[in-house]
Formats: structure tokens, C-alpha cells, sequence
């Protein structure tokens, strides 16, 4: 995610070194400090957005549950009425079901993992930008005693150049493809003898649970 890989660049961010090396310190660490807050509200709105996405899908898959649990009872009063052919077509759509409630299963705990990162990157956010507010006096006001001290010396040195900023432009060039691409080459279609497996599979497993349900009704 784009968003945390800026994150953890101004948390990596050594405020000494790029007061140390900037221009003018001052200016420098007012830039950073605002970054700091715009990238703070940034996150907090994300971790918002990602519980909201989280509740959403745990809703969900709570209702594909329930529409698993209501066919497979249909199919048991099917068998009531002698309907086998009715069973299995209960059957099918209870498996239905219990597929989209794996698919929902597993985007509940990648949410929550993306729900967990957020919180935490925002926490250290946090702590930084408290950081970065309690030294900018301090750095600012030593600097400004060192070039004092040094003025001779620094003169036969300049300082060419802003590292700080080309470091928050290289940022933000950086974006991430590698979930997008797993996602694309997980959506390809297998070919027609796959699906002509998976449907006999189907069948098995409707059957399968057909038998279950007529041992489980011989049983009471």
C-alpha cells in the first residue's frame, strides 16, 4: 500500500540528520512536522474506511452462514417429502453457500491483518510526530550555535543540494503491484476439462451429503 510505504518513510526518518543537512533547519523541519500531519490524517481515515470494510464483510459472511444453514434444512424437508431431486437442488445451493462463506472467511483475516498494520503504522506515526515536535526547538536552536561556531569551516563546505526532498520524491513514486498481480492471475479460468472435473466433484459432494442427511433422518 502506497499510503504505509510513505508512512514508513518519515517514520524512518532521522529528524537530526535532515535538520543537520538541510538549508535552512528551520524551514526543513516545519516540512517535516506538516508531512507528518498530513500523512496522520491520512491514516487515521484509512483505519476508519478498513474497520468499516471489515464490519461489512463479517456481516456478510454471517448472512452466507445463515443461507447455508436455511437450504440445508430445505433439503431435509425435501427428504421429508420424498423429493430427492428437490434434496439435491438444495444441496447445491447449501454448498454454494458454504463456498461464498470460505471466500468471506478469508477476506475477514486479510482485513483484519490490513486493519492491524494500519493501527499500527498510526501509532508510530504518532509517537514520531510527538518526537519530531518536542526536538524542532532544540535541533533548530543547535544547529544554529554549530553553523555559528563553524561559520569558516562550512564555507569551504557548502551543502549542495535537499536530500530530505529528493527522499519525499522518491516516495512518492513508489507503488505496489505485487497484490493487484496475484489477484489477476488468481481470476484466470481453467480450462474446459477442469470444469467438467469440478462439476463431477459437485455431484459427488451433493451426493455425499444426501447420504448424510438419510443416515442422520434412520438415526432418529
Amino acid at each position: 500500500m502506497a499510503l504505509l510505504e510513505r508512512v514508513s518513510t518519515l517514520i524512518r526518518a532521522n529528524i537530526n540528520d535532515l535538520v543537520d543537512k538541510a538549508e535552512d533547519p528551520e524551514k526543513m523541519i516545519k516540512q517535516v512536522i506538516l508531512d507528518m500531519e498530513n500523512q496522520l490524517l491520512q491514516v487515521k481515515t484509512q483505519v476508519a474506511i478498513s474497520i468499516a470494510d471489515q464490519h461489512v464483510l463479517e456481516k456478510k459472511l454471517a448472512e452466507t452462514a445463515e443461507s447455508e444453514k436455511q437450504w440445508m434444512h430445505r433439503a431435509d424437508l425435501a427428504l421429508d417429502k420424498k423429493d430427492e431431486a428437490l434434496a439435491r437442488a438444495a444441496l447445491e445451493r447449501a454448498m454454494s453457500y458454504r463456498n461464498m462463506a470460505a471466500g468471506f472467511t478469508q477476506q475477514v483475516e486479510d482485513q483484519k491483518l490490513q486493519v492491524e498494520s494500519l493501527k499500527t503504522a498510526l501509532l508510530k506515526l504518532q509517537q514520531k510526530l510527538a518526537e519530531a515536535h518536542a526536538k524542532s526547538d532544540m535541533l533548530i536552536a543547535q544547529h544554529r550555535r554549530a553553523r555559528a561556531m563553524n561559520k569558516a569551516t562550512e564555507a569551504g563546505h557548502p551543502i549542495s543540494g535537499d536530500p530530505a526532498a529528493a527522499a519525499f520524491e522518491r516516495m512518492k513514486n513508489k507503488v505496489d503491484h505485487t497484490e493487484s498481480t496475484a489477484q489477476a492471475t488468481a481470476e484466470l479460468v481453467g480450462d474446459d476439462v477442469e470444469e467438467r472435473f469440478a462439476a463431477l466433484e459437485k455431484q459427488d459432494e451433493v451426493e455425499r451429503l444426501l447420504a448424510g442427511l438419510k443416515a442422520r433422518r434412520s438415526e432418529r
